[in-house]
């Protein structure tokens, strides 16, 4: 999963405020990399196809949600 990461169309969610955001760029074959907006010179976590929908899946089902204080 070799790809220029100076070539890749980076994005935040429009949620993002404060400069406190990860980017994510999806890469050729599926996977995706993501990166701290605030230090864009560290290279990004690279993760596959599946892993990025595992993922997705539980954000989306509230598995990764804060704890109620």
């Amino acid at each position: 999963m070799e790809a220029n990461l100076g070539e890749l169309l980076w994005f935040k969610s429009s949620a993002s405020a404060a400069g406190n955001c990860v980017e994510v760029a999806h890469l050729p074959g599926g996977g995706v990399a993501v990166r701290d907006s605030k230090d864009r010179g560290k290279a990004p976590h690279i993760y596959t196809r599946g892993e990025w929908q595992a993922f997705l899946v539980g954000a989306k089902n509230g598995e990764f949600d804060l704890p109620l204080a």
